[in-house]
């Protein structure tokens, strides 16, 4: 049996996503910059697909932008709201548990002189409303944070917090990496008060190589691409119509039935988190299930490595994660479960599973029965 639990890393394509992309690429193959016919086709698709997404946000196709994936979405929202905003201020909201695509662009903008505030997180992975208030200044012009963490699946209070910066600080832009979370919740940005959110296109059944930022009407942004001036003059470079048309598809898809996908989700979890509370010297971490994002789960093994049960699973057709796919090959510690206050031999021993709708509970009880028999005999190895 083969049980792929990786979904936060990446997801399988809908058929239909495939099939739209090989249309694409070689039917409908036009540049949508050209002005004959088949630039024309590929056009058609681009604009599609922006009217496809904006119906799932309640938001206009012009405040959508298409990008190379959620990394470039979470760049161009970080350093083009920076230097569009510097004048008047050069502060800077993120939290301890940011994807790199976040924390790594704050570093770079702290190398330029910007000020950086890192809200520390709780033990589940959550920030404080108290701390957030405190933080935000006079000269605060961007708060960015992620929706649902990738690691642990804890979910921050975002609606609080676009609500207390539209009443009380207007002027300071709301970024949200919604890459976790898109697909998962129902967002509607004008009602959260979310300026601007970055998605995956690989994440919800599409293509790899592409994504989107949603920018509110009226926000300031600057281009950090430049060239021929595609997309407004605000993101350059042909566009990727089979990748964007995947996109809009997938988008339109992962949402038409969303509340029934995340409570399958739900109960996947709770079959998972019930199986493994019953193990011996097994810590689970982030939000309590239905707290937390429906799709992930992330626990410590304590006393094996977590390359070592990856690999052993993956011996077994089970495939998961140790730690972020994004990290995967770097040896630094996981910075979400450092912030969370977890120990080196949790942080040592932690494996991420991770669910879709086309995950099924025969893979749960494949994955639980493997482990009961693998822990003990991995110990065993492990202490020699």
């Amino acid at each position: 049996m083969e049980a792929y639990l990786d979904n936060s890393a990446t997801t399988r394509c809908y058929r239909e996503v495939c099939e739209i992309v090989s249309r694409t690429m070689y039917e409908d193959f036009g540049n949508p910059s050209s002005m004959h016919l088949k630039g024309m086709e590929a056009e058609r698709y681009v604009k599609e697909a922006a009217s496809q997404i904006a119906a799932t946000l309640k938001v206009s196709e012009k405040e959508i932008y298409f990008t190379s994936g959620g990394t470039e979405s979470d760049n161009w929202a970080l350093i083009g709201t920076a230097e569009a905003n510097k004048r008047r201020g050069r502060h800077i909201i993120i939290t301890d548990i940011e994807h790199p695509a976040v924390s790594a662009p704050a570093s770079f903008l702290e190398d330029q002189g910007y000020e950086v505030t890192r809200l520390p997180s709780d033990s589940h992975g959550c920030i404080s409303m108290d701390d957030l208030r405190e933080a935000v200044r006079e000269d605060t012009i961007l708060v960015s944070t992620m929706y649902v963490n990738n690691e642990i699946g804890s979910v921050q209070p975002v609606e609080a917090i676009g609500a207390f910066l539209k009443e009380q600080y207007p002027e300071v832009a709301y970024h949200v990496d919604a890459i976790q979370a898109y697909g998962k919740y129902r967002i509607w940005p004008e009602r959260m008060g979310i300026d601007l959110l970055s998605v995956s296109g690989h994440k919800i059944h599409g293509p790899k190589g592409v994504g989107f930022l949603y920018v509110r009407n009226k926000v300031k942004l600057h281009p950090v691409i430049h060239g021929g001036g595609q997309q407004n003059g605000m993101r350059s470079g042909t566009d990727n119509v089979p990748g964007i048309a995947g996109l809009g598809c997938a988008a339109e898809m992962c949402c038409r039935e969303l509340e029934e996908h995340a409570e399958y989700m739900y109960r996947l979890k709770h079959q998972l988190t019930d199986g493994l509370n019953g193990m011996e010297d097994v810590v689970i971490h982030g939000m309590a299930v239905y707290d937390g994002a429906p799709h992930i789960v992330n626990a410590s093994f304590m006393g094996v490595r977590s390359e070592v049960l990856l690999h052993a699973l993956e011996e077994k057709g089970i495939y998961v994660s140790a730690g972020s796919a994004c990290s995967t090959h770097k040896k630094s510690k996981s910075p979400t479960l450092s912030a969370i206050g977890a120990g080196a031999g949790e942080m040592e021993s932690a494996v991420r599973f991770s669910f879709s709708e086309e995950t099924t509970p025969e893979e749960i009880t494949y994955t639980l029965e493997v482990l009961e028999g693998l822990l003990p005999m991995l110990r065993r190895y492990m202490r020699r």
